[in-house]
């Protein structure tokens, strides 16, 4: 009995082993294929939520079309938008499968329910089958008069899509034309859809439709009663409006003031962006200096909000500073650092600081960049310190406090900021010669700490230059000179050369041993081609002409000039009219990485995002890897 029970636990086990491999083998899509007919409506719903879930993460489930299409006919809201969702999708991998849904899609659009006619025109709009346009005609005319808004603003969206479908069928069944009879609509969320879909149809290459003062006057009504989104689109498409005179502008400008007031940081960014256009219009100073001064909070707020739309923030700033560069010259503590700030952030922070630093509030910026080149993050370190340097090259009034801040820095003996100090030392005393050759004396007491090559051939720079205030000079070079040959930059060891010569020329009776074998050992034991050359040259002026070689090695230099950090005027310009856009954070026109653009504007995609077309590099941009995008051979964008 017992053998007989363990037998038929065996074949028991053995039928539903077989069953469970039979299922595996037919796979998930069997398994919902036979869920989306069941009988029961909630397996149905189920069934349809986790195909939905399976083509989000990339699955196909293409075979199934002809199921989920059975499922079209519910009543439930939820379902019904999961299965259009599936439609779009799928509907160019099997155009002749949703002429099926053509049917259903007709008696939805005609539905006693809003939100299902608004789905249903919707999708078919989204469809892109140049077969559903001929069934698409009659539903779209009689939802853009529909009597619910909510209908009739996305009838105006599908308009445009069937426009880019056929242009032909769009205008012969006078869509268009309704289009623009919607910017009288009294529905303010219809006026901004219609303003989107007119824009995106102009950008397809149509000529369908252009702002006149009567419409500009109803844009400026309807974007106080729009949601953020119709809002921004009202705002876009009012950039390529020109006034017909200064009264014009200055109407306008005062009916956008109070959309620098708005929560979204879009809606303000693109406040900005038609002020500085407008503004260009305006005469009278004392509006110009009122629209400054309102745009200063809503600019100065945008940096308490998250990192992100910090940054985004912070690079559109730094576009505004270049063309309005007292804007935020008040407004310098605002922009220091936070010890919890990304360092994404704290980069452009301090270029946004440099920017707006004057003479009068050059001291506590100094103090702050101070601060910073004292942390541990070596890259935020060297752009502190830089920055440093930069305010003292360009501000006399603060070389001298830059001064003593590097020097206290270099006497801190951090490794890596010591180097960065040295360079930026360097270019101070070649700004103001003559000067400050006290810091020299600094520079020889920290040789030790001198290592990175840039760092070294600034240091040799210093000695040559300033050897006669230097007592000991004879003995840091000759040190110099027994590890020459174990240097192996080419910048350093062309340094120690020029040094040696200089040295020679101020004090030929002590240093003739030295540059004797300076050149000697560059000459004949050097690898390098570069200052094998430089040694024999200079060994062969000295010994022909030494007034000749004083007058070629200690001929006064031009002072280094500080630099420009600005974008090219036509850059900028372009930039202006797009902030708040993607072009503004990258700091590239839209015309170069958007396909449209690019190719209305004869930019050929292998220089899409390069900046030749200006006759000019851009500006520096001190962001570690910034120029990662530069040279790009594709497109990034494509509408």
């Amino acid at each position: 009995m017992m053998n007989a029970a363990i037998q038929t636990r065996i074949a028991q086990l053995q039928i539903v082993k077989a069953k469970v491999l039979a299922a595996l083998r037919k796979g998930e899509n069997y398994e919902l294929k036979t869920e989306l007919n069941s009988e029961y409506k909630e397996r149905r719903k189920e069934a349809v939520r986790r195909v939905i879930a399976n083509m989000t993460v990339g699955k196909d489930v293409s075979g199934l079309f002809t199921d989920v299409l059975k499922n079209m006919h519910t009543d439930d809201l939820e379902s019904k938008k999961l299965i259009y969702l599936y439609l779009i999708n799928y509907a160019k991998t099997q155009p002749d499968l949703v002429i099926l849904a053509i049917n259903t899609f007709v008696k939805d659009a005609e539905d006693s329910n809003p939100l299902i006619r608004a789905l249903a025109i919707r999708t078919m709009g989204c469809l892109q089958v140049q077969e559903v346009l001929d069934y698409l005609c009659d539903p779209l005319r009689k939802c853009l008069s529909d009597s619910n808004p909510y209908v009739r603003k996305t009838a105006v969206l599908c308009v445009a899509k069937v426009y880019d479908l056929n242009r032909g069928i769009a205008d012969e069944n006078g869509f268009v034309e309704a289009v623009r009879n919607a910017l009288g609509d009294v529905n303010m969320m219809v006026v901004s859809n219609a303003m989107s879909a007119l824009a995106e149809m102009n950008s397809m290459g149509g000529d369908v439709w252009r702002l006149e003062p009567q419409i500009v006057s109803r844009l400026l009504t309807a974007v106080n009663e729009c949601v953020e989104w119709g809002q921004i689109a009202i705002l876009e498409a009012l950039i390529e409006y020109e006034p017909r005179d200064e009264k014009e502008a200055e109407n306008i400008c005062e009916r956008l003031l109070p959309r620098l007031q708005h929560a979204n940081g879009s809606v303000v960014l693109t406040t900005v962006r038609l002020l500085l256009k407008y503004e260009r219009y305006v005469k009278r100073a004392d509006l110009l200096a009122q629209f400054a001064k309102k745009m200063v909070p809503p600019l100065i707020t945008l940096l308490s909000s998250e990192p992100e739309i910090q940054f985004v923030a912070l690079r559109n700033i730094n576009i505004i500073l270049q063309r309005r560069p007292r804007l935020l010259s008040k407004e310098i503590r605002v922009f220091f650092c936070k010890y919890n700030d990304p360092i994404y952030v704290k980069y452009e922070k301090v270029e946004v600081l440099v920017r707006i630093c004057s003479e009068r509030n050059s001291e506590p910026l100094l103090n702050e960049l101070k601060e910073y080149a004292k942390e541990v993050d070596v890259d935020f370190v060297s752009c502190a310190v830089n920055a440093i340097g930069r305010l003292a090259i360009r501000f006399e009034a603060a070389a001298e406090r830059a001064i003593a801040v590097l020097e206290e820095l270099v006497q801190m003996k951090v490794d890596y900021c010591v180097q960065t100090c040295v360079v930026v030392l360097c270019d101070i005393l070649r700004r103001y010669p003559g000067r400050f050759e006290a810091v020299v004396t600094t520079l020889c007491e920290h040789a030790d700490y001198i290592n990175a090559p840039e760092a070294r051939a600034a240091y040799l720079w210093a000695l040559g230059e300033y050897s006669e205030h230097i007592p000991s000079v004879a003995s840091l070079l000759g040190a110099a000179v027994d590890s020459l040959l174990e240097e192996e930059d080419a910048c350093v060891q062309l340094a120690l050369v020029n040094a040696c010569v200089k040295y020679f020329l101020k004090q030929p009776q002590r240093a003739q041993a030295l540059v004797l074998r300076a050149l000697q050992t560059a000459s004949e034991k050097c690898a390098n081609p570069d200052v094998r050359d430089r040694a024999y040259i200079y060994w062969r002026l000295l010994s022909a002409d030494p007034s000749a070689a004083r007058t070629v090695v200690l001929a006064e230099k031009p002072p280094v000039r500080p630099e420009n950090s600005s974008l090219p005027e036509p850059l900028l310009e372009e930039l202006v009219n797009e902030l708040g856009c993607v072009s503004s954070v990258l700091q590239q026109p839209a015309r170069q990485f958007v396909y449209a653009r690019a190719e209305r504007a004869g930019v050929p995609r292998g220089d899409a995002a390069t900046t030749a077309d200006y006759g000019t590099q851009a500006a520096v941009d001190t962001t570690p890897g910034a120029d990662a995008a530069v040279g790009e051979p594709e497109l990034l964008i494509s509408f």
